[in-house]
């Protein structure tokens, strides 16, 4: 359903380093980087499907409170993975990794970037 998605940065060097260190593990990396933004997506993926930007109307990128952006994990241990680098990239934890109730199989971590925007990986296959 989903285009593409985009996050907004007020240090553009920082966020890579937080996404560098935390999307390759649940199966997406750097594709592109120019000028103000730099694209991720899955390999094999036509397109970025997830863009950290600087705003384009110069103001300061702020997060958007109740929103969430949630990343799909390929299993259980990624989602683990994932929480810890981003806890030792600079992010804040914001629900450690563990089962919840959406339905039996929902195991997520969630945490904060550095620019407080909301993220979650989510791996939904059963044990």
């Amino acid at each position: 359903m989903l285009l593409y998605t985009t996050v907004g940065t007020n240090d553009l060097e920082r966020a890579g380093r937080f996404y560098d260190a935390t999307l390759p593990l649940i199966g997406y990396g750097r594709q592109k980087e120019a000028q103000g933004e730099i694209g991720y997506g899955a390999d094999g993926d036509v397109r970025c499907r997830f863009w950290v930007v600087e705003p384009f109307n110069r103001e300061p990128a702020t997060y958007g409170n109740g929103a969430t952006i949630a990343f799909e994990a390929p299993d259980r241990a990624s989602v683990d993975a994932f929480h810890a680098a981003a806890l030792a990239a600079g992010g804040t934890d914001e629900g450690a990794p563990g089962l919840r109730p959406f339905h039996a199989s929902f195991y997520a971590a969630f945490v904060r970037d550095p620019d407080g925007n909301k993220l979650v990986a989510v791996c939904e296959k059963p044990v």
